[in-house]
């Protein structure tokens, strides 16, 4: 079952932690890139209805755990994507029905749960994105971990940024080096509720 807002209500007067925290507000310096808001995105469409990341609470504070280690080496995260409503993931899976880079409906995603997250680092100095095997949403074999990525420094970016996040608990998705998910996300329902009804 798909949980909307007046069953998220219940939710989180049983469980704080099912809460969505806004991350904008809740990790000082970390910085977005919501394509999804706009036609820029491998859609085509605006799939949102503003640039908003909602994550569920302890998804949050491992997240913050992260920038905060990033920090002391003078980068930091942008994020492209957190929660997403489970109607988008729909959308999405009509367009690229391939569960390699698209979660299939059946199965619902770890961005439906509030507890996955699509991101990159960026040099704090520059405040530019650090290079990486591709770009984002590139459905290519580029994208995935095991790609033998020919830059060092490259691969090293893409290294640092997995060991950090699994440091704090996040899981990676084998075929796209920007998804992380925590890994007991089937604790948390899958969620079609609006970002304006995230209270």
């Amino acid at each position: 079952m798909v949980n909307t807002d007046a069953l998220y209500k219940e939710l989180v007067s049983a469980d704080s932690n099912q809460a969505f925290v806004n991350i904008m507000s809740y990790i000082p310096g970390i910085r977005k890139d919501i394509r999804y808001a706009t036609a820029d995105n491998f859609t085509h469409k605006v799939l949102y209805p503003y640039a908003a990341v909602y994550l569920r609470l302890p998804a949050a504070k491992a997240l913050k755990a992260v920038q905060l280690e990033l920090n002391k080496k003078g980068l930091g995260l942008l994020i492209f994507d957190g929660y997403r409503p489970y109607s988008v993931t729909e959308m999405m899976w009509e367009i690229v029905p391939d569960d390699r880079y698209a979660a299939d409906p059946h199965v619902g995603s770890g961005h439906n749960r509030g507890v996955a997250v699509d991101l990159t680092i960026v040099d704090l100095r520059t405040g530019k994105p650090v290079p990486m095997p591709s770009a984002y949403d590139d459905f290519t074999v580029k994208a995935h971990h095991d790609y033998a990525e020919p830059d060092s420094a490259i691969a090293a970016n893409r290294t640092l940024l997995r060991s950090t996040m699994e440091r704090y608990g996040f899981a990676p998705l084998p075929t796209e080096w920007w998804h992380y998910y925590l890994k007991d996300y089937k604790l948390y329902p899958l969620m079609n509720i609006a970002f304006k009804d995230i209270k």
